[in-house]
């Protein structure tokens, strides 16, 4: 059993939308939102789309230019974060949302709201770092544009806000294929062998479920895939 199952159950009615951003940093009490992307998408495919610049009001790092391209020049012109968030989140809505390392995103998006004084995301959100883990064990990292090139989805602007959020759409897909294939009969039944062959009588660890459990997805693991600002 996978705690992702439910995907394959309701995909075929569920509105996602896979979102990324951009930021001057890593600290979301610190730093600032600078672009966000989003793709709108069902089983019939892309319906909507979204991306923005946002100015800051406080320089780009060096550091973080160099990851991202985006520079002050290109920020100094755009609307801040009051202009931009509400929309965003109008684009949101109320579907699923799919992240990369989605904490980092959500983190940032929920401290710009706060300071707009409104309240944080309340969506289901799939972190397709977690997804791909479950999905596809024994990798040797997870990050986004690393399983992009192994699984042949084409970067075309990496470290871009509505590109990166792309190939999150696209890395899902790839992940809800294999699960989707684990739940036919012919995959249960390939499965159950597979965990018969390799158990040995290994104890059974409870699993737990708690308040961001439900909306991240469990992961058992604290590695910190954010230095790449995905």
């Amino acid at each position: 059993m996978s705690q992702f199952d439910w995907l394959v159950s309701s995909y075929q009615e569920t509105l996602f939308t896979a979102f990324d951003t951009e930021t001057s940093g890593l600290e979301p009490k610190l730093n600032r939102v600078v672009e966000a992307g989003a793709i709108r998408f069902d089983a019939l495919g892309i319906s909507a789309r979204f991306n923005a610049l946002i100015n800051p009001k406080i320089p780009m790092p060096a550091e973080v230019t160099r990851i991202n391209g985006i520079t002050d020049a290109m920020l100094m012109h755009e609307p801040d974060a009051a202009a931009i968030l509400p929309d965003f989140v109008e684009f949101l809505g109320n579907t699923v949302l799919v992240a990369h390392n989605a904490p980092f995103d959500v983190a940032f998006i929920n401290e710009e709201l706060a300071r707009l004084g409104r309240p944080p995301l309340a969506n289901r959100v799939v972190d397709t770092r977690i997804l791909a883990k479950e999905t596809f064990p024994g990798l040797p990292n997870y990050k986004l544009q690393d399983l992009a090139s192994r699984f042949g989805i084409t970067a075309v602007d990496a470290h871009r806000a509505e590109d990166d959020a792309r190939v999150c759409m696209e890395l899902f897909l790839v992940c809800l294929k294999k699960i989707t294939a684990l739940n036919s009969p012919v995959g249960q039944t390939t499965d159950r062998i597979a965990a018969a062959s390799t158990s040995e009588n290994k104890p059974v660890i409870p699993q737990t479920n708690s308040a961001q459990d439900d909306l991240f997805g469990d992961d058992e693991e604290s590695e910190d895939y954010s230095e790449d600002l995905e």
